[in-house]
């Protein structure tokens, strides 16, 4: 059956799925979107309060820092109160990934060549066997082997995608094949490019980032351009956005680069005018009010916010609620893409929230459905 809208489609890579604790990743199951926490992981209290608003904000997964002998002891802690899986990032001390699977780790960030001899490669394999849990590879160009720099001269794609192959060959001689891998850069150039290679050459799901992206505004750019790019052709299981910025504000990006491609949905899809002088309210402050006030909005539904009618009725007709500028301080208001009654400035803001919350009550009960503008002509096409 061909789509209605070809041009929107996205088809995944075909990858193996494996699990994150009770989260599955690769196959046909959704995107998921992954943060990690900046406190001290030895303050367990710290690193759980931090989780709980990053778990607030949709993280799927979240992972935690175990460098120490004290970390280990408190990720103990975290993993039993949090309510996602929890991945232990480990890099050279492979006692803490010992300690860490034993902890209730659902999965192990490594990288195998990293962590010593053969055998501290089995110990921590035969530790993940017996625990349940997954291990991403997360191969970096900031930390490519020195032979591969030797070989390559510099990180290219080509680097990356050996190390990658390296590690993963690690894991397979031990007969494990539950893990997941990352190919980061901090150039969207080299990233991209790495993970099409690797895409190309492997099954395994695929865990997206652009490192060391920057931060808010630049982080974010950059990161939908990669992260973007590579969800578009297809590629990638699980995603974190790498900012210098608090956690939250990562899992709040992912899932508008998700949005945007259709990919996920979470919370309310705000669509909105960058303002110009036609518009009959402050257009700005408008968005930034509402995207405040409905923060606690789970359930997927639009809202389009445009400051006068010459954009505004067509957006709006695509809408689960809509609202549109008008003269004198007096606005149309749209419920499910169709005219429906006026609001006055002064009361706007409130209404707005107030149609939004009964809107989202009515879905989960099961008494409405999101608005879905171009629902008859999928029908007609079945």
């Amino acid at each position: 059956m061909s789509s209605v809208r070809p041009w929107r489609d996205i088809e995944r890579r075909k990858s193996r799925q494996i699990m994150v604790g009770d989260v599955p990743v690769g196959g046909d199951a959704p995107i998921t979107v992954q943060t990690m926490t900046n406190t001290p992981t030895e303050d367990a209290v710290a690193t759980i309060d931090q989780i709980r608003r990053c778990e607030d904000a949709g993280a799927d997964i979240i992972r935690v820092s175990v460098p120490t002998v004290e970390a280990s002891a408190a990720f103990a802690k975290i993993t039993r109160a949090a309510r996602v899986p929890i991945v232990a990032d480990i890099h050279f001390h492979y006692k803490r990934a010992l300690e860490a699977a034993d902890a209730g780790a659902a999965c192990l960030r490594i990288n195998p060549g990293n962590i010593g001899s053969d055998q501290r490669v089995a110990e921590v394999v035969r530790a993940a066997k017996a625990n349940g849990c997954a291990i991403r590879i997360g191969v970096n160009a900031g930390s490519l082997e020195k032979d591969l720099l030797e070989k390559y001269g510099e990180p290219c794609p080509e680097a990356l995608i050996e190390s990658a192959l390296d590690h993963i060959k690690l894991l397979q001689d031990h007969d494990f094949h539950d893990y997941k891998v990352a190919v980061k850069a901090s150039d969207v150039f080299l990233a991209v490019a790495a993970y099409h290679g690797l895409a190309d050459a492997v099954d395994c799901p695929l865990h997206l980032g652009i490192t060391e992206a920057g931060g808010l505004i630049g982080g974010t750019v950059k990161s939908s351009i990669g992260i973007g790019s590579l969800l578009w052709a297809g590629i990638g299981d699980t995603i974190r956005v790498s900012l210098s910025a608090e956690p939250e504000q990562e899992v709040k990006v992912g899932y508008e680069i998700l949005k945007s491609l259709g990919l996920r949905t979470r919370g309310v899809r705000v669509v909105s005018c960058p303002s110009c002088s036609r518009q009959g309210f402050d257009v700005i402050r408008t968005v930034e009010t509402l995207e405040k006030r409905l923060e606690h909005i789970k359930t997927p539904m639009s809202l389009s916010v445009l400051g006068c009618v010459v954009n505004g009725p067509g957006e709006a007709r695509e809408t689960d609620i809509g609202i549109t500028g008008g003269g004198q301080g007096k606005h149309m208001v749209y419920l499910s893409g169709v005219t429906d009654h006026h609001v006055q400035s002064d009361d706007m803001l409130d209404h707005i929230v107030k149609l939004v919350e009964e809107k989202a009550a009515r879905i989960e009960a099961g008494e409405a459905t999101a608005f879905d503008p171009h629902a008859a002509e999928a029908e007609a096409a079945e």
